[in-house]
C-alpha cells in the first residue's frame, strides 16, 4: 500500500509541474492564428510602406484620372483622397493615392471587364503578372508618374489608331464598338512580340508580322455562327503538307457516319480519316499549332469562297487564301515556293519544322485599322460586342444581345474541317 501511495504522489508532482508547460503551449498554439489574422485583414497598401506623395505627383495623378475617357475608361472617384487632403492627414493621402493609382494602372494594363465579359476570350495576358506596385513606387519617387501611366497602354499601333477613331467620332454607337474594341485590346499581352501571326475572325483576315512590321495579309474563312471560332493563343511550330483529315466526332454525328471511300474516306482505330489529296478537306497544308480546342489554320479544296465578303462556312476552325504561299512565308526562306510546291506533288505527308516557334492569336476585333491607319468597322457575326458592355462606364452596363441578320447560308459541302 505504501508503494502505491508513493507512485500517486509522484505521478501528481509530474502533472503539476506539466501543468503549466501545456498550457504555454496553448497559448503558444494561438499566437500564429493571431498574428496571422491580423495581418491577412490589413489593406496591401497598409501592410507596406506608404508611398511618398508630394503635391506635384498628387496633381498628376488627379490629372490621369480625369483623362481616363480619353482611353474609353470610368473615371474614379476621388473622394477619400479629397478628405483625406482637407484633413491634413499624410498617410491616409497617401493609403487614398496609392489605391486610385493601381486602380487605375490595372484598367489601363488589363481593363475592366470581369470573367462574364471576357467570356469565350482565351488568350492568357502575361501583363496579369507585373508588379504594377513596384513600379508604382519607382514612378512617385522619381516624379515620372506620366511615363508609369503611358507605358501601360497597349503598345499596338492598331490600339493608338483606335483611340484616335475614338476621340473624332460622334455617332455614340460606332464610339461604343471603337470603346468595345479597345478594351479587346487590354486584354492581350501588352506587346505581341516582333515576330507573329494575327488572325481577326470579324474581319475574315490574317496577318504575318515579322520584326514589328506587317509583311502580309491573307483573306480566312472563320466557324459558322454555331460553331464559332474561338479566341485563343497558340504557337506555330511546323508547316504539314498533304495532310490527314481526322474527321471530329460531331461531324460523324453531323453527317451520321456516311463518309464514301471513293473521297478517300478510310476507318481505323475507330476512325474515320481522309486520305491526301486535292478534295481533301484541309486541302494540301495545315499548320502544326497544338491547341486545347483542335482549331488549325489550313488550307481547302473549297477556294471559290474567298470571294465572299461574309466568310463564316467553317465548324471553327480557319482556313486561309494561298494556304501554301502563307506556308513558304512561316518557313523563312528555309523552303521555297518550288520545293514546297514538289513535296505537295508527291501526296506523300511531311512536316516542315519552323526554325523558330512563331506565336500565333486568334482574336475578334469588330473595329480595326487599315494599313493606311483608316479605321474599319466590321460585323459582329458572334454577336460578342453587347457581352463586354460600356468600358467607359466600369463594363457594369451590358445590353441585351441585339437580334441579328441571319449570315448567308454556307454553300453544300463547304462547313467540313477542324482537327486533323
Amino acid at each position: 500500500m505504501e508503494i502505491l501511495n508513493s507512485v500517486v504522489q509522484q505521478v501528481r508532482m509530474r502533472a503539476a509541474i506539466f501543468k503549466p508547460i501545456l498550457a504555454l503551449g496553448r497559448v503558444m498554439h494561438r499566437i500564429p492564428i493571431v498574428f496571422a489574422t491580423f495581418f491577412l485583414t490589413l489593406h496591401p497598401a497598409q501592410a507596406q510602406e506608404p508611398i511618398p506623395w508630394s503635391p506635384a505627383t498628387l496633381e498628376r495623378l488627379e490629372a490621369w484620372i480625369a483623362r481616363a475617357p480619353d482611353d474609353a475608361l470610368p473615371v474614379l472617384d476621388t473622394k477619400e483622397l479629397r478628405r483625406a487632403q482637407a484633413r491634413g492627414d499624410g498617410l491616409s493621402v497617401s493609403h487614398a493615392a496609392t489605391e486610385l493609382a493601381l486602380r487605375l494602372a490595372r484598367m489601363h494594363l488589363l481593363g475592366v471587364s470581369g470573367a462574364g465579359q471576357r467570356a469565350g476570350w482565351h488568350i492568357a495576358d502575361s501583363d496579369a503578372a507585373v508588379d504594377l506596385r513596384e513600379r508604382l513606387v519607382r514612378a512617385v519617387t522619381l516624379d515620372a508618374l506620366d511615363y508609369y501611366f503611358a507605358g501601360l497602354q497597349p503598345r499596338s499601333a492598331q490600339y493608338a489608331a483606335l483611340r484616335r477613331a475614338f476621340a473624332t467620332q460622334d455617332d455614340p454607337q460606332r464610339r461604343l464598338i471603337l470603346a468595345r474594341n479597345m478594351e479587346r485590346w487590354r486584354w492581350l499581352p501588352q506587346s505581341l512580340g516582333q515576330d507573329y501571326v494575327l488572325v481577326n475572325a470579324a474581319a475574315f483576315e490574317a496577318e504575318l508580322w515579322r520584326k514589328g512590321q506587317r509583311a502580309g495579309t491573307w483573306p480566312v474563312i472563320v466557324g459558322k455562327r454555331s460553331t464559332p471560332t474561338p479566341a485563343f493563343s497558340a504557337r506555330i511550330t511546323g508547316v504539314i503538307l498533304n495532310p490527314w483529315w481526322v474527321v471530329p466526332a460531331s461531324i460523324v454525328r453531323e453527317k451520321h457516319g456516311v463518309f464514301p471511300a471513293k473521297l478517300g474516306y478510310v476507318r481505323s482505330g475507330g476512325q474515320i480519316r481522309q486520305k491526301p489529296g486535292p478534295g481533301n478537306a484541309l486541302g494540301e497544308v495545315k499548320l502544326d499549332m497544338p491547341n486545347p480546342f483542335t482549331v488549325y489554320i489550313h488550307d481547302t479544296p473549297a477556294r471559290d469562297l474567298f470571294a465572299k465578303d461574309m466568310r463564316a462556312f467553317s465548324h471553327g476552325c480557319i482556313r486561309i487564301g494561298d494556304a501554301l504561299g502563307f506556308a513558304t512565308r512561316l518557313l523563312d526562306a528555309r523552303h521555297s515556293r518550288q520545293e514546297v510546291d514538289a513535296i505537295v506533288a508527291t501526296r506523300e505527308t511531311t512536316r516542315l519544322p519552323l526554325d523558330n516557334e512563331l506565336p500565333v492569336y486568334i482574336a475578334y476585333f469588330t473595329a480595326a485599322a487599315g494599313e493606311e491607319g483608316d479605321v474599319h468597322f466590321f460585323p459582329d457575326i458572334y454577336r460578342r460586342d453587347d457581352r463586354i458592355g460600356d468600358p467607359s462606364a466600369g463594363g457594369a452596363k451590358a445590353r441585351a444581345p441585339r437580334a441579328l441578320a441571319p449570315l448567308p447560308a454556307a454553300p453544300k459541302g463547304s462547313g467540313k474541317a477542324c482537327a486533323g
